[in-house]
């Protein structure tokens, strides 16, 4: 769960650190006040995109801190483990974003990507915006709640990537049979390249030495000559190198004899004397494989000349041409394959067939979730003032496309005795609101994500139904960690941790604050949301009975949250 927040900078707020409880925590405040940040700092801190305008105005950067307890989170510990970050039982997640816009991530201190940072977030929080209930009406989002309900994203990824490859093998099938007569063309010119560079691979291969060899046959009679000159260089029996070193060794021996101290220059003569009658052996063998071949050196000719004739031919160097030489070997054994009309064909059954199987799979857990759901969300509807309607998850058979082999489409009777229709067709505004609250909570049971945010999802409800989204909210918040951002009264009343947030305006800035509330100030602020600015004893009196029957009043005044400003 969310056990600390710590935002520097970001928007309306100069310096905030909060701890938070576990259960349900209300988030209350002025329109305007800056409820919405807090949440907005959050998504920052778990991966969302950042830009520039979130840093304070006059401020450098914006920082944003979160620590999450991870007990009972063995799949987050692993993943951290797994990415070769410290696994603690605690996490520190941060997030960075300079004035200019460039942000930088921190998971444990350790510098991650702003995608591991949001699959990591993924796993911690889950986020409910005000405006879900409008995405709720796309056929793709109720298909993907449906998905997420039924614990089936990775067989439904798994349907999407059957559909790509059966349509990559039908699409080659019809290439094949479309282009049967560009592909002779093809393959005509291709054997032709093949059948005239192919005798010439060898010659490709040991290009390098060709040269090498051409241009010591081309050089031979120079080359026979300066042997011979180095040779009798080094062993001339009176004027030689050799000779004449011999003669100063023996003078060094001499020398040596008389004083002691030339030992080392003695030994670099030695040396000397030896590496040139290494020398002169080596010269020795080399001019003895030396001779002239004007044969060879003609055919060496030859073959090169040809080889010129062809990359001249193709415009290609002869390290070009010899790799050009396989990439044609492979094209010529995929125009093979292509033309091979039955092997692609069965490679088409074999892709429907595997697509089918996997679509057919997932069928089988929607129509199951379908069922689940529709229980459970009519359970919650009940609950949420909405008992005389019914919620219906119907698959639609339809033909075989990427998500599957049926449209997914929620239907809802405002009443008993009508038919379920379509949710835009049927639900007013606050009727909706309510069905995606239920659907959202319905979710939140079945998820291991052990922070859930509201983020205004009660817009458009009131009175007594009101009432019964707090109860529903705090039932969920059983099981999980659950924070709300609300203006109804009702619905604050049943939190177990009570911040207020507030806005203040200096001389030369404004900024907002977050309060925790426990006891009478408590009392006060949902007197407050009741009554607006002006607040009686009965608003007061109304505010003490409603935390009362909500069962929170006690556990407001043992909040333990902090807030530490600047």
């Amino acid at each position: 769960m969310l056990k600390f927040l710590s935002i520097r900078d970001f928007v309306l707020v100069e310096s905030l650190d909060l701890d938070f409880a576990p259960g349900m925590t209300m988030l209350t405040g002025e329109t305007g006040a800056g409820k919405s940040i807090l949440v907005d700092a959050l998504s920052l801190v778990l991966g969302d995109r950042a830009e520039s305008g979130v840093v304070r105005n006059g401020a450098k950067r914006a920082e944003i801190s979160a620590e999450f307890e991870l007990a009972n989170l063995p799949a987050v510990q692993a993943w951290l483990a797994e990415m070769g970050l410290d696994a603690e039982a605690a996490c520190l997640l941060r997030r960075t974003v300079e004035a200019e816009g460039r942000s930088r991530a921190f998971i444990n201190g350790s510098a991650v990507t702003l995608a591991q940072l949001r699959e990591l977030g993924e796993q911690l929080v889950d986020i409910h915006g005000q405006h879900a209930h409008h995405a709720l009406l796309k056929t793709s989002v109720q298909r993907e709640l449906l998905d997420e309900f039924a614990g089936a994203q990775a067989e439904a990824a798994q349907v999407a990537k059957a559909w790509q490859a059966w349509q990559k093998a039908i699409k080659r099938l019809k290439s094949a049979r479309e282009q049967a007569g560009a592909r002779l063309l093809e393959r005509e010119g291709l054997e032709a390249a093949l059948a005239e560079v192919g005798p010439l691979l060898e010659d490709l291969r040991a290009w390098d030495e060709m040269l090498a060899e051409h241009g010591r046959q081309a050089h031979m009679s120079s080359l026979i000559e300066a042997s011979a000159q180095l040779l009798a260089g080094l062993e001339d029996e009176e004027d030689g190198v050799l000779r004449r070193l011999g003669r100063l060794h023996s003078l060094m021996q001499e020398m040596l004899e008389k004083d002691a101290s030339l030992v080392e220059e003695k030994s670099l003569l030695e040396a000397a004397l030896n590496d040139l009658e290494e020398s002169r052996h080596g010269l020795r063998r080399y001019a003895d494989r030396l001779s002239l071949d004007p044969e060879r050196l003609a055919e060496l000719d030859r073959r090169m000349a040809e080889v010129h004739r062809v990359s001249r031919k193709h415009k290609l160097s002869t390290a070009e041409l010899l790799e050009r030489h396989a990439e044609w070997l492979e094209r010529l054994d995929q125009l093979a394959a292509d033309d091979d009309i039955e092997a692609l064909e069965a490679d088409v059954a074999q892709a429907e067939k595997s697509y089918l199987a996997s679509a057919r799979n997932l069928s089988g857990m929607r129509q199951k979730a379908g069922r689940a759901l529709a229980d459970t969300v009519n359970q919650a509807m009940a609950e949420l003032s909405l008992a005389d309607g019914r919620f219906e998850v119907r698959l639609m058979p339809c033909e075989p496309q990427s998500h599957g082999l049926e449209e997914v489409v929620f239907l809802v009777a405002s009443h008993a005795t009508l038919q379920p229709g379509p949710l835009d067709k049927v639900a007013s505004g606050g009727e909706l609101s309510r069905i995606s609250l239920a659907i959202q909570t319905a979710l939140s049971g079945q998820a291991g994500v052990p922070t859930l945010i509201f983020d205004e999802v009660d817009v458009g409800i009131g009175g007594a139904v009101a009432e019964a989204v707090g109860r529903r909210l705090a039932q969920v918040a059983h099981k999980r960690q659950v924070l709300v951002v609300t203006h109804l009264p009702q619905v604050a009343a049943h939190g177990r941790q009570h911040l207020r947030v507030s806005k203040i305006a200096g001389t030369d800035k404004v900024i907002s604050q977050v309060t925790p509330l426990g006891g009478e100030e408590r009392v006060m602020e949902i007197a407050r949301m009741l009554g607006g600015q002006e607040i009686t004893e009965t608003t007061l009196m109304h505010a003490r009975e409603m935390l009362e029957k909500a069962g929170s009043g006690k556990a407001a005044g043992r909040n333990k949250a902090m807030r530490r400003e600047a």
